[in-house]
C-alpha cells in the first residue's frame, strides 16, 4: 500500500533579479510520478538544482504544486485544511538541525512536537523517553543543544520528529554539515528506524555511498525523475550517471575502473566486501 503518491507533479517559483529589477519563471520540478510503499527506504539523488529538494518539501506540504498532485497516505496535500494532517504523517529533517531545535533542554526540544498535537502530558513524556532512545540520545536529554556535536544535534532533531509518531520521515541532506562520523552516526539510527519501527524513509542526498541500502532510487535531474531502480540497478549506469553529474560509491567507481581494464568482474559491485569476493574469485 503505497503511503506516497505523486501523479504528474509540477512546480514552478519565481525568481526576482535585483540588478534589473525583473522576475523569471522557473521550472523546478517537471511532471514527476512516483510512488512510495509503507515501509520502504527510498533515496533520491541529483546534484544541486536537481528538484530534489523542491520535491521533499512537497512530501511534508511546504510546497503545494503548480500543477498535478501529491497525496500523503491518501491525503491531497493541495487541500489546507488537510495541513497538519499530512504534517502529522510525513516529519521532515532538514539540513542544519540548529535551524530546527528550538527548546533549550533536549528534553523539551523533543517535547515540543507531540504538545503541539495535543498530546497529554503522560503520553508526551513517554514519547520523549521512547524517541531519544531510539536514536541513542537518552543519556544526553537533560543537556543544552549548543553543547552537542553536530551528530548529536541531528540526531536530536530526528528524535523530535519520531516522537510526533508520523508513518514517514523526510530527511532533506540531513549529513551535509556533518563529519564522517556524524554522518555515520545519522544514518544507522535512521536504517534502524526503517529496520525495527517500519518507519517510511525518504533520504534527499548527494552522498553516493549513503543510499547502498535504500530499497530503491530515484536519481533526479532538470526537475524530472531520469532513472530509479535498486541501488543495484541504478549505480551499475556508471556512464549514463556521469553524464547527469552524478558520481557512484567509491567502491563501484573502482570496479568500473577495473572492468575497463580488463577484469572479468560484476557490474554491479555495491561494497567493498563485494569487490574483495570478486577478485578473489579471478585467482
Amino acid at each position: 500500500m503505497s503511503i506516497i503518491r505523486a501523479e504528474h507533479l509540477g512546480f514552478n517559483y519565481v525568481k526576482y533579479s535585483d540588478s534589473n529589477e525583473s522576475e523569471e519563471t522557473v521550472r523546478a520540478v517537471e511532471n514527476v510520478d512516483f510512488e512510495v510503499e509503507k515501509g520502504e527506504f527510498i533515496a533520491i539523488l541529483g546534484h544541486n538544482g536537481s528538484g530534489k529538494s523542491t520535491l521533499a518539501k512537497h512530501i511534508n506540504a511546504l510546497l503545494i504544486p503548480s500543477e498535478g498532485t501529491m497525496w500523503v497516505d491518501g491525503i491531497n496535500t493541495s487541500e489546507e485544511e488537510e495541513l497538519w494532517k499530512v504534517r502529522q504523517k510525513a516529519g521532515m529533517v532538514f539540513q542544519n538541525p540548529d535551524n530546527q531545535i528550538i527548546g533549550t533542554i533536549v528534553d523539551e526540544d523533543v517535547a515540543f512536537g507531540p504538545e503541539n498535537l495535543g498530546v497529554g502530558t503522560d503520553d508526551i513524556w513517554k514519547r520523549v523517553d521512547d524517541a531519544l532512545a531510539g536514536v541513542g540520545m537518552l543519556g544526553f536529554r537533560d543537556r543544552s543543544p549548543n553543547r552537542l556535536s553536530g551528530g548529536q544535534k541531528q540526531r536530536v532533531a530526528i528524535a523530535g520528529v519520531v516522537a510526533m509518531h508520523p508513518d514517514c520521515i523526510v530527511l532533506d541532506e540531513p549529513t551535509a554539515m556533518l563529519d564522517p562520523n556524524g554522518r555515520k552516526e545519522v544514518l544507522e539510527v535512521v536504517r534502524e528506524l526503517n529496520r525495527k519501527e517500519k518507519v517510511t524513509v525518504i533520504l534527499i542526498t548527494h552522498y553516493m555511498e549513503e543510499v547502498v541500502f535504500a530499497d530503491r532510487v530515484f536519481v533526479m535531474d532538470s526537475g524530472r525523475i531520469i532513472l530509479q531502480g535498486t541501488p543495484r540497478e541504478v549505480f551499475s549506469q556508471v556512464e549514463t550517471l556521469k553524464k547527469y553529474r552524478l558520481s557512484v560509491p567509491q567502491v563501484t567507481e573502482l570496479a568500473y575502473e577495473l572492468r575497463s581494464s580488463g577484469c572479468d568482474i560484476p557490474a554491479d559491485i555495491l561494497t567493498a566486501d563485494e569487490l574483495v569476493e570478486a577478485l578473489c574469485r579471478l585467482n
